[in-house]
């Protein structure tokens, strides 16, 4: 069974984020974490973001992966992540269906869950079906029933005010049933950026999602991503995030990479574990997350999803770190940051824009 990540928590709230211990690192390994941008702006109301939570307890002793989980849970339950956990932007049907999974690099753990209902914390599911299940993957009523009998809250509805009334909006200007028409091919997505650059729906979240990576001082990688998904989606649709190689991959060898953005690109060229593929062919980690990008550049044909220049029209990035700690954070384009926290604390970064 997993630890308890909530009494951890509770126990070690008043703890102000530290630096990593003073120790010896195994061949020259730099413990850090690194996150999509949304893991260094919010806080629950507490204190800590969560690449800062993740690094304290890390290198504090606590399991690398739990501690990535009780970082990302921060974001999961505030509400003012409309792209995480409670109050993320609900599917066609006003109903917030989530999705998560995590990779233990030393002990090779592996688990996820889609389309789960009723659970601010998908993280944690995902974690538990990783730790005490023979699986990698459990969806929908079968993961809220498995998340139920392992004794988590499962809640009727995971709107916010906020989360309802831009669903609400979004229905007033679109078909709710959201099938593409095949000689239009893009309506309703077409007025869900709209209504973001009309302020509806924060422009960074219309895909959203949080992928949250960390090595720790003896070395070992974990890695989580967790999401709610594309803004107003069909029900039951599942992007990247809870897809083992496309979401997140980790190698203990080699490293991890994650990604957030438009999960359908991703998927189609299962990118995370071709990140880590090319750093141990010897890349740096911007140059495998470049290799990424441009294969899913080359593989977006389809006029609705190109720019007036040819380009994809849809934001992707991807975080990756290697197995001696080295990171970087790529994106399709320009104007993307990155979380880290190290020894010299939490802050922001400019990810490399494959097209400015």
């Amino acid at each position: 069974m997993p630890l308890d990540l909530s009494r951890r928590e509770f126990l070690q709230a008043g703890a102000a984020v530290a630096v990593a211990p003073t120790i010896i690192l195994p061949q020259g390994v730099k413990p850090v974490v690194i996150s999509s941008g949304n893991g260094n702006q919010f806080k629950n109301g507490g204190t800590e973001t969560c690449v800062a939570r993740a690094f304290r307890l890390m290198t504090s002793g606590t399991d690398v992966l739990e501690s990535l989980i009780a970082g990302v849970n921060i974001v999961e339950l505030d509400p003012l992540d409309t792209s995480v956990g409670y109050g993320g932007l609900p599917n066609a049907h006003g109903i917030v269906q989530l999705d998560s999974c995590c990779m233990h690099g030393p002990k090779k753990w592996a688990g996820g869950v889609a389309s789960i209902e009723g659970v601010r914390t998908p993280s944690k599911v995902a974690y538990i079906v990783a730790s005490s299940t023979d699986h990698h993957l459990l969806v929908g009523k079968g993961a809220k029933d498995f998340a139920r009998n392992m004794g988590l809250e499962i809640e009727a509805d995971l709107n916010t005010e906020r989360s309802r009334a831009a669903w609400l909006e979004w229905m007033r200007r679109t078909d709710p049933g959201h099938y593409l028409d095949p000689n239009k091919r893009g309506d309703g997505l077409e007025a869900t950026l709209q209504m973001s650059r009309e302020g509806w729906i924060d422009p960074e979240h219309v895909w959203g999602t949080i992928n949250c990576n960390g090595i720790n001082p003896k070395g070992e990688v974990a890695g989580v991503t967790t999401t709610s998904g594309l803004a107003f989606k069909i029900p039951g649709r599942v992007g990247d995030s809870p897809i083992l190689g496309a979401g997140l991959y980790v190698d203990n060898a080699v490293g991890a990479a994650g990604s957030t953005g438009r999960g359908e690109a991703n998927l189609y060229n299962l990118c995370s574990y071709l990140v880590v593929e090319e750093m141990r062919r010897g890349k740096s980690p911007k140059d495998a997350g470049m290799e990424a990008l441009k294969r899913v550049a080359a593989n977006t044909v389809e006029k609705r999803l190109l720019n007036e220049r040819g380009r994809p029209a849809f934001g992707l990035n991807f975080y990756v770190l290697d197995a001696k700690g080295r990171h970087a954070g790529v994106a399709m384009q320009g104007g993307a940051k990155y979380a880290v926290c190290d020894e010299n604390g939490p802050r922001l970064e400019n990810c490399e824009a494959l097209f400015a």
